[in-house]
Formats: C-alpha cells, structure tokens, sequence
C-alpha cells in the first residue's frame, strides 16, 4: 500500500471531516476515489474538490448516496460500487457522529441511532465487501477516537460504539490476516470538523475542561497521518502528539490519567455549587 497509483479506496463520509482530506490526499498521490455518505449535494462538491487534487485526468472520482446505518441498503449499494467500481484494495470506515451530554440525558434512542451509526455503520460496510476483498486481499481502516480507549465525561453513548469498534478491529483483524487482508484502527484527538463544531453545542463543561488544553488538529494532518499509518502497516494509528501521549498514559499508568480528569471534573462541579 506505498503505491497508490490505480488503487481503488472506498471511503464512507467521505464528504466532509477526515474521510474528505484523506480522499483529497490519496487522489493526489494517484488512487481512485469512491465516497459514501446521506447527502447528495454535499456529495457532489466533494467529488469536485477530490478531483481537482487528482495526480491525474484517467483517475476515477465518484461517489454513492448511502446511509452506512441501513443494513440493506449498505448491502445493495456496495455491491453496485464493487460492480460498477471493482472491489476496494482500501476501504476506510469514516461515517460517524457525537452527541455529548450527561448520561441522565441522552435517551434510549439516542443511544440506538450513536451505535447504528458508529457501530453498525462499520459493521455493515464490511459485511458486505469482505467476501469481495478475500479474493484479492486488500486494507481495512475503522475511524475510532481517543475516546474509543479512554473513556471520557460527557461521551457515555459515543465511547461505547467506539470502544466496541477498537474490539471489533481487533478480533477481525485476526480472522482476516489469511487472506492477505490488513485492518487497523485511526484514533484521532478532536479535529476541527463540522462533526466536531455540532459536538460543542451540548457538550458539557466538564466535558470541555478536561479537552481544555489539548491541540485541535486539522483534518488534512490527521489524514496525513492515516496515510503514514497504513503504509507502516500500523494497527493502532494515533494521530499527534498528544494522542500518541494519552495512549502510552493509559496503557502505563491508568490511575494517573483518571486522577487528572477527575481533578478537572470536581473543578468545575465545585464551581456549580
């Protein structure tokens, strides 16, 4: 995967965020780009913005409406794409959406549509294009958050579907090495998306405080990291520094990270009084 002249990459929400940066980066470096998400119009602009970065005029840009939560319509529209586009040597996983809030208030159906679309909407790509992509082998990446290893106030719905997508990884990653078939997982810090803009208007303010310091990344660099990741053949794709950070923190010395959000948490609860 150091070559991408003439790769095929699928991308779901490919349109806006991470998913369109690294459509942006991968046509400059010669792949052919197939984008998924729900709307049209905005669709279409990206392919257009795609396109104006591709190495060259024979590559194929194109996109697909699709909601990756609809399990038969993932079914129908991937096996058109595979059809009429050819099986993805790269398929990236980038469709997702948070709503942060206390856990008292999200509903049950807010946590039914957080896992459909987070979750399933992993799932349900793959399930359709793993038999496909056994029979040539080929690159999975399943666009988690730092928020899929560390737990995080504010973030009880979205880090459950994200959690669940680093074990899922995991475990398929496993199942899929015979055929020649890489996986790996993107655990980005917060990127300045329109996702992210949405996330602050219920965002808690111990949610906030515990993200106050950190470094908002750009989605062009956390794609060139992505990139960097999938050539390295990396399974766990920590983009900047302060990801890198936070991983090694919680992986050797958990009680500490708990400790300095905590700290932050009873700040301002204590403000609240």
């Amino acid at each position: 995967m150091k070559n991408w002249k003439d790769k095929t990459v699928y991308i779901t929400g490919g349109s806006s965020g991470i998913g369109l940066s690294a459509g942006r980066l991968l046509a400059e470096k010669g792949a052919n780009i197939l984008i998924f998400a729900r709307g049209m119009n905005q669709l279409e602009q990206a392919v257009d913005e795609i396109r104006s970065h591709s190495a060259s005029g024979n590559q194929r840009i194109a996109c697909l409406q699709l909601d990756v939560s609809d399990h038969p319509a993932v079914q129908d529209v991937m096996a058109r794409a595979v059809n009429e586009f050819g099986c993805p040597d790269l398929l990236i996983n980038s469709a997702g959406r948070a709503r942060p809030g206390y856990f008292h208030e999200i509903s049950y159906e807010q946590m039914d549509e957080t896992m459909r679309i987070n979750f399933y909407g992993v799932w349900n790509p793959i399930s359709a294009l793993l038999p496909h992509m056994k029979q040539k082998g080929g690159y999975i990446v399943n666009v988690s958050s730092i928020a899929g290893f560390l737990g995080v106030f504010g973030y009880t719905d979205y880090s459950a579907s994200k959690f669940a997508m680093i074990g899922f990884s995991e475990a398929l990653r496993s199942e899929v090495k015979p055929f020649n078939i890489q996986v790996s997982v993107l655990c980005p810090p917060d990127t300045s998306t329109p996702g992210f803009e949405i996330e602050n208007r219920t965002k808690p303010e111990e949610t906030k405080a515990i993200s106050a310091n950190a470094r908002l990344m750009h989605p062009d660099a956390v794609a060139k990291a992505l990139v960097k990741g999938i050539e390295g053949r990396r399974f766990m794709i920590l983009p900047g520094l302060d990801g890198k950070l936070t991983w090694i923190l919680k992986r050797l010395l958990p009680g500490l990270v708990d400790a300095v959000m905590d700290a932050k948490i009873k700040k301002i609860q204590n403000q609240k009084l």
